[in-house]
C-alpha cells in the first residue's frame, strides 16, 4: 500500500516536515470545531446573547486575518520557524483565557488569540505542503483532510466533557491546549527554516495584477463566509431551536466533518481525473441545495442526510480552488497570505451578521442568511468555469 509521501510525491528528506505540517493542521481542525461545540455552554454559563456569541466567532476570524497579514512579511524578518511558533502560541493562550473569565472584552481577546494561531498554521502548512510535494492537488486535499479529522474528533471531546461525565466543558479546551503544545514542540524541532526568508524567491506583488488570482480569492471569500458561520452556529442553531437534543446537536458538527473528510479524500483521488473547474461547479451547486434543505426540514433523519450531503459538497471547495491558482502564487507566502487574509474578511463579517439577524428575528432567520453567501460563491464558480472553457478554446485554436 503506497504511503502518503509516495502519493503526494514528497522527497524522503522532507517527509518529517510533511508529517509535522499535517499534524499541526490536524490540531487546527480540532480547534475550529471545538469553538462551535463549546459555544452553547459558554453562552449559558457566561450569559452571552446572540450578538456577543457572534462577536466572539468574528473575533476569532479577526485574529486569523491579522495573523495572515503578519505572516506575509514576518518570516522575512525572523524566519519561518520563529514566526510560526510565536503566532501559533495564540491558540493555547486564547483557549486558556476563555476558560478563566466571563469578561466580554477578555473573551473577545481570547478568541482573537485563537484566530492568530489558526491563521499562522493555515498559512505555513499550505505554503510548505505546496513547496515539498510534486502532486500539489492531492497533497493539499490530504492536508485539509487532516484538518477535517481534527474537526471530526473535537466535538466528541465536547460530548465527553459536557454530557457523559457532567458539564465540564473546560476539560476539552485544556485537552486541545495540550495537543497544541505538542504541535509547537514538533515545529520547533522540525527542518522548517529558522533563517529569514529571502524575498527574492517570492513572486512579489505580481499576483495583485492577476484577474484569476482575485476570482479565486473571492470564491474563497464567500466560501469562508458560509464555512465559518455554519461551523460556528450549527450546534447553537439546533440546540436553541429545540429541533435536536443537546447530544444530537453536538453530533451534527462531527457528522458534518466526517463527510468533509470523506469528500476531501475523494476529491484528492479525483483531482487528476476530473476537470477541477467542473468539479467546483458540482460542489458549489450541491452546497446551495443541501444547505437550503437542511434548514427547511425537521426530521432528524432528513437533517442528517442533508448534513452529509452538505459536508460532501463543502469538502473539496477550499483546497481545489487553491490548487487551480498559479504555482508561483501558491508557493509565495505573501500571495497565499494575502489570498487567505482577504477571504477571511468574509469569515469575520458573516458570523456577526448571523448573530445580529438572530437577535432580531431568531436563530433560524440568522442561519438562513448564509444561503446568500453560498449563492454568491456559486455565481463566481460558474464564471470561473466559463472563463476556463474560453481559455481552453483559445489554446486549441492556437
Amino acid at each position: 500500500m503506497p504511503s502518503i509521501a509516495n502519493i503526494v510525491r514528497v522527497k524522503e528528506e522532507n517527509v518529517p516536515l510533511m508529517n509535522t505540517m499535517y499534524f499541526a493542521f490536524f490540531t487546527s481542525g480540532m480547534m475550529s470545531t471545538l469553538i462551535g461545540a463549546l459555544l452553547p455552554f459558554m453562552k449559558t454559563e457566561y450569559a452571552m446573547g446572540y450578538v456577543l456569541s457572534g462577536a466572539v466567532i468574528s473575533a476569532h476570524q479577526v485574529g486569523n486575518f491579522c495573523a495572515l497579514l503578519i505572516a506575509g512579511f514576518l518570516p522575512s524578518l525572523i524566519g519561518r520557524k520563529k514566526s510560526t511558533l510565536v503566532l501559533s502560541m495564540g491558540i493555547a493562550i486564547g483557549f486558556m483565557l476563555a476558560t478563566l473569565t466571563a469578561n466580554p472584552v477578555l473573551l473577545l481577546l481570547a478568541f482573537a488569540f485563537t484566530g492568530i494561531g489558526r491563521g499562522s498554521l493555515s498559512n505555513i502548512t499550505n505554503v510548505v505542503i505546496s513547496e515539498v510535494s510534486e502532486n500539489k492537488t492531492s497533497a493539499l486535499n490530504l492536508l485539509h483532510a487532516f484538518f477535517a479529522v481534527g474537526a471530526f474528533v473535537a466535538p466528541f471531546l465536547a460530548i465527553l466533557s459536557t454530557t457523559v461525565f457532567g458539564v465540564h466543558w473546560r476539560l476539552s479546551a485544556w485537552i486541545l491546549v495540550a495537543f497544541e503544545i505538542v504541535a509547537l514542540f514538533a515545529i520547533g524541532f522540525s527542518s522548517l527554516s529558522g533563517k529569514p526568508v529571502e524575498k527574492k524567491n517570492d513572486c512579489g506583488a505580481g499576483f495583485a495584477k492577476s484577474g484569476s488570482y482575485w476570482l479565486n480569492t473571492f470564491i474563497l471569500f464567500f466560501y469562508l463566509c458560509s464555512e465559518a458561520s455554519v461551523i460556528g452556529w450549527l450546534v447553537t442553531y439546533f440546540n436553541d431551536t429545540g429541533i435536536l437534543n443537546t447530544a444530537m446537536a453536538q453530533m451534527t458538527s462531527s457528522a458534518l466533518w466526517l463527510c468533509i473528510l470523506a469528500g476531501r479524500l475523494l476529491c484528492a483521488s479525483l483531482a487528476t481525473r476530473v476537470d477541477r473547474n467542473l468539479l467546483l461547479v458540482i460542489l458549489g451547486t450541491f452546497q446551495v441545495i443541501f444547505f437550503i434543505l437542511m434548514i427547511s426540514v425537521h426530521s432528524v433523519v432528513l437533517i442528517y442526510l442533508c448534513i452529509f450531503g452538505f459536508g460532501l459538497a463543502m469538502s473539496g471547495t477550499y483546497p481545489t480552488t487553491l490548487s487551480t491558482m498559479d504555482r508561483r502564487f501558491n508557493s509565495s507566502t505573501l500571495a497565499t497570505g494575502t489570498c487567505i487574509a482577504v477571504a477571511t474578511l468574509g469569515a469575520i463579517a458573516m458570523p456577526i451578521i448571523v448573530g445580529l439577524v438572530a437577535h432580531r428575528s431568531g436563530i433560524a432567520g440568522g442561519l438562513a442568511t448564509i444561503s446568500i453567501s453560498l449563492c454568491c460563491m456559486l455565481t463566481l464558480i460558474v464564471l470561473k468555469f466559463v472563463q476556463s472553457r474560453r481559455a481552453d478554446k483559445v489554446v486549441q485554436a492556437a
